[in-house]
């Protein structure tokens, strides 16, 4: 059950530099919770750019949220939320990118773990989900690798979400209103 009549899950979604962090943390704001602030990216100290977009992340957030840094152990964390708090995910695509080296199996059974915590949980969530795949195909095997498994993560949990954003140029449009589901397998 959702708290204060906040969806279970909300999936916010955009390209790079668009706004849906910005736009998910208005509505963590909105939730009447308290946040739980659940970051998945890596740390990289020696990269400068990383080091300035996380410092803009960082003086965005209220003072009172909770952070927590877990990088690659999403399931975990997310089955330590409290009910009676609300978990922002900032990102799923960070969390995705870091398990790309395992194999179609294992990722299989990591990505279905993650979806089962998700719905089995109490606590509101709103995550962040990056879109990928707008623009020419990947010349990579990772970065279409990365595009799949994103795409398909993001499919599957936008069955669970009781609110769907897409965030472009700083605009936030509501997909439940605006859209209809896909027939047929997520």
């Amino acid at each position: 059950m959702a708290v204060n009549n906040f969806p279970r899950l909300t999936l916010v979604s955009g390209p790079a530099s668009s706004g849906k962090s910005r736009w998910a943390e208005h509505l963590a704001l909105g939730s009447g919770c308290a946040i739980i602030y659940i970051a998945t990216g890596p740390s990289l100290p020696d990269d400068p750019s990383w080091q300035l977009r996380l410092a803009r992340h960082r003086q965005r957030r209220p003072a009172n949220w909770q952070v927590w840094e877990v990088a690659a152990d999403l399931a975990p964390a997310l089955e330590r939320l409290d009910v009676a708090s609300l978990g922002l995910v900032d990102s799923l695509g960070t969390w995705v990118a870091a398990h790309l080296e395992r194999d179609n199996a294992s990722w299989v059974q990591l990505r279905n773990e993650l979806i089962a915590v998700i719905a089995a949980g109490g606590a509101p969530l709103v995550v962040v989900v990056e879109e990928c795949g707008w623009g020419v195909v990947p010349p990579t095997v990772a970065g279409g690798r990365f595009r799949e498994r994103l795409g398909e993560l993001q499919q599957r949990l936008a069955v669970q979400a009781g609110a769907s954003w897409l965030v472009v140029q700083g605009r936030a449009l509501d997909l439940n209103s605006l859209g209809t589901a896909l027939p047929g397998e997520a």
